[in-house]
Formats: structure tokens, sequence, C-alpha cells
């Protein structure tokens, strides 16, 4: 029976993968203009990390304001920046901490030290924005979060998962790189006369 966890040697590339996802996510966030948007028609409103935009219920151009003329936004913008930037750090140190074998574990716990840092810049930025924005930017309408600001959170949500096992995988160390041989249990000839 082959049995494949984080613990293994196979599947050694899964915790970088979803790394990757996570920063995919982020992409996906940072350029997405689907943070907040008018629920229903008329659809006068959308908004994205950098801009906030309205237009009229008859006008088909958007009139757009950068949000980074407020302090909240560059503030939000920045954690959130900040937290992928450090994520893509974290992604090519593990990608490295994987693939060379003295490496491997020597940093692994700092990759998911780091992790927790991306965690909380990212949080800080996905905070920062629905609280100030909702209560400095005038709304019509029924507006929500909308799509690219849920891939911010699922970044976040990949990132402490990933942080954890980063922190916890050196705890099996040995099991990852086959260093331990099996364990067999024998039972007692008195307990097992069929053994005989």
């Amino acid at each position: 029976m082959v049995v494949c966890s984080l613990a293994c040697w196979r599947c050694r590339w899964l915790l970088p993968l979803l790394l990757g996802l996570a920063i995919i996510m982020g992409i996906i966030a940072l350029a997405g203009r689907g943070w907040l948007e008018s629920e229903s028609a008329p659809y006068v409103h959308q908004a994205s990390l950098w801009e906030s935009c309205t237009r009229g219920e008859q006008d088909l151009n958007w009139n757009c304001e950068s949000l980074m003329d407020y302090g909240w936004g560059r503030a939000a913008a920045a954690t959130y920046l900040v937290g992928f930037v450090i994520l893509v750090i974290c992604f090519a140190l593990a990608v490295i901490a994987f693939s060379v074998e003295i490496l491997r574990f020597n940093f692994v716990r700092g990759i998911g030290g780091l992790l927790f840092v991306v965690a909380a810049f990212q949080i800080i930025g996905l905070v920062i924005y629905p609280v100030k924005f909702t209560e400095e930017i005038p709304l019509t309408g029924d507006n929500m979060f909308s799509w690219a600001y849920g891939f911010g959170w699922a970044s976040t949500v990949v990132v402490i998962g990933c942080a954890f096992f980063f922190c916890c995988l050196p705890n099996w160390e040995d099991e990852v790189l086959g260093n331990i041989k099996p364990t067999y249990y024998y039972s007692s000839p008195e307990r097992a006369p069929y053994l005989n």
C-alpha cells in the first residue's frame, strides 16, 4: 500500500505548487477590477485595489477616481503588495529548498515564518480596504465585494495553510527523506499459535 501525504518524497512539490497557486490568485486580486461592484442593475459602480469607477445609469463610459489619493488606499495597496512580494520570495526559496539536497530542511521553518508575515500583510490590506472604502467613498444602490476581493482572501487562506505546513514539515524530515526503516510488530507464539 502506497501512502502519499506531505511527509513523503514523491509529494515534496505540493507545497511549492500551492504557493504558486497563491501567487496566481494574488495576481488576479491585484489586477482584477472586481473588488467592489454593483450587485444589481443598473451597474453604476466597480472598484479595484487601485481605483473606484462610477457611471450614470444611461452612461456607457466609466469615470474613475484613483484610490491612491487617499491615505487608506495607499496603505491597503502597499500592505497587500508587500505581502505579495514576500510571497514570491517564499516561492523561490521553497523551490530552492526542495531542489537542493543539502538545503532542504535548513530553512523550511524560516519560509513558514515568512509566510505568516505574508498572511499578516495581506489580512491588513484586505481589512483596511472594505472598512475605509465604505466609510469614505459614496456608494449608490446595492454593492458587494466581488470576485477579485475573494481571490485576495483565497490567496491569504492558502498562504496560512502553507505556513503551518512549512513550520511543521521539519518534524518529519526523516520520513520525507526515507531515512526511517519500517517498524514491524510481531506477536509472541502464545498469542498467535497459527504462526508456528
